[in-house]
């Protein structure tokens, strides 16, 4: 008797391949999100630090809350 596998290829299944796109299309929107996370802080991180912004400044320019600013700038503290 023979294997299920030689009649039945996983790779050519039509749920399988739908799955394997959504799980790609998942990926590339999560790396979107993380690089976009990235460089909201390093614009927050350069208006305190090269620009001397005060946190609401800060917050105003790169669209983001007064706490996310006070967040990054207690993490600069914290490196020093």
């Amino acid at each position: 008797m023979q294997s299920v596998s030689t009649f039945f290829k996983v790779e050519k299944d039509m749920f399988y391949k739908l799955g394997e796109r959504k799980g790609v299309e998942k990926g590339i929107e999560k790396g979107i999100e993380k690089g976009a996370e990235k460089a909201r802080h390093a614009i927050v991180e350069n208006l305190l630090t090269k620009l001397g912004f005060s946190d609401q400044e800060a917050a105003e320019i790169a669209e983001v809350s007064v706490d996310y600013v006070k967040e990054i700038r207690a993490s600069l503290g914290a490196k020093k």
